[in-house]
């Protein structure tokens, strides 16, 4: 085999590198000119051959900044000796088209040691970065529209809370809230921003007030603006309908073309009451929803305002023509009335078993003596000690009234 010099075989061994390697790899002298580059480097600046690059510098093909950018660069190199090892830059063309590079640059030191200029190895990564930048404004893009989104939900969520009631009316008109024969009370805890959880409490009448409690299946803005449509039901029809049968009826009419559609399937229950609060007559229908609480201090005993809940009617836009019975009771002094919602009481214990309806009643039974305003947050607690979580999966909602005076008393 034929003997080949050392220095040949350097020569040999750089020649097929450089030739075949797709990185880039040039070479430059103190005031950073080219003094030997390979093929890749030379077709990466637009160079038909490698012997046009010699004695040219970036600036002969890249914008003044990034070229004074790179010659900086290497300037140090040669000041400090310290290399520079996979830098990501980019260049900007004298055309204006714009490349990635991921780059290592090093002295180039001669066999003394001395440092007579700089050599380097570049990667083309421009692919890399534009996919990289392309994730980074989808995921701006992404934060943008969330962003939005939660703008929306705080709107809306503040549009709803416009929704509930943010006074009480008085009876008789114009006298004191203290002094009012009735008194009322709400509670609203929505699991998310938005709720389906609804109630109302107008006047309908100088002696008469009707409250409306509702829950919209699901959670978040559809069932919310199920809510805002309810709201908007009750502000035109309770004027209009006294008897709660027929109102639920007429809600019942009004929201079967919005909710029962090919596409979707919701619906709600309420329960709606009338109570003359001169007399202490109450009247009220229930379509679907959790049987009201009567409780009577005065007696010591906490009932559900029905004494058959299976004659509740079914949950609004489930049927067509459907009819709703109105029942009646007769309030005494100091008697309340509380509706609630699934929520409070749909709550998995340790034991896996669900707090319930007769637990919410005990419960209610023991703290009858509340004020509503102290009992409402008494129930919560109790169910709270009972749920596994110690919290609520489920929109709460929680209204009702206690009758101060009646009849007589109240004249």
């Amino acid at each position: 085999m034929m003997e080949i010099d050392q220095s040949r075989l350097d020569r040999l061994l750089l020649k097929n590198l450089m030739d075949n390697l797709a990185d880039h790899i040039y070479f430059k002298d103190m005031a950073s000119r080219f003094v030997l580059v390979n093929k890749a480097s030379a077709e990466w600046q637009g160079y038909q051959s490698t012997e046009e690059v010699i004695g040219k510098s970036d600036f002969d093909r890249y914008k003044p900044a990034d070229a004074q950018r790179m010659l900086e660069d290497e300037q140090r190199i040669i000041e400090t000796g310290e290399p520079m090892v996979g830098i990501e830059e980019y260049e900007t063309r004298q055309n204006g088209t714009i490349a990635w590079v991921s780059s290592s640059k090093m002295p180039l030191r001669n066999d003394r040691g001395e440092i007579i200029g700089t050599f380097g190895i570049s990667r083309d990564i421009t692919d890399h970065k534009e996919a990289e930048f392309r994730e980074q404004e989808y995921a701006e893009d992404v934060r943008a529209i969330k962003e939005s989104m939660e703008d929306d939900l705080r709107m809306a969520a503040d549009l709803q809370r416009m929704f509930f009631p943010r006074n009480y009316p008085v009876f008789p008109p114009g006298c004191a809230p203290d002094e009012s024969r009735v008194l009322f009370h709400h509670l609203a805890l929505p699991n998310s921003s938005v709720s389906g959880d609804f109630c109302a409490v107008k006047r309908i009448s100088k002696t008469k007030c009707a409250i409306l409690q509702c829950d919209v299946m699901g959670h978040g803005i559809r069932s919310a603006l199920v809510t805002a449509l309810i709201f908007a039901m009750v502000e035109e029809e309770a004027h209009k309908e006294h008897n709660p049968g027929r109102f639920l009826e007429r809600m019942n009419t009004l929201l079967m073309p919005v909710l029962r559609r090919d596409d979707t399937f919701l619906y709600a229950t309420a329960c709606y009451l009338v109570c003359d609060t001169e007399t202490g007559m109450l009247h009220y229908a229930n379509a679907g929803h959790p049987v009201p609480l009567h409780v009577r201090p005065c007696v010591g005993k906490t009932e559900w305002l029905m004494d058959d809940p299976a004659r509740r009617g079914p949950a609004l836009a489930i049927c067509e023509g459907i009819t709703f019975e109105s029942f009646e009771k007769q309030l005494s002094t100091g008697d309340s009335v509380i509706m609630y919602t699934d929520g409070l009481y749909e709550v998995p214990g340790a034991d896996g078993s669900e707090f319930g309806e007769e637990r919410l009643l005990a419960a209610a039974g023991r703290f009858n003596r509340l004020p509503l305003a102290e009992l409402f947050p008494a129930l919560l607690d109790e169910v709270r000690c009972f749920s596994t979580e110690h919290e609520f999966d489920d929109d709460i909602c929680m209204v009702g009234f206690t009758c101060r005076e009646i009849g007589e008393e109240g004249a």
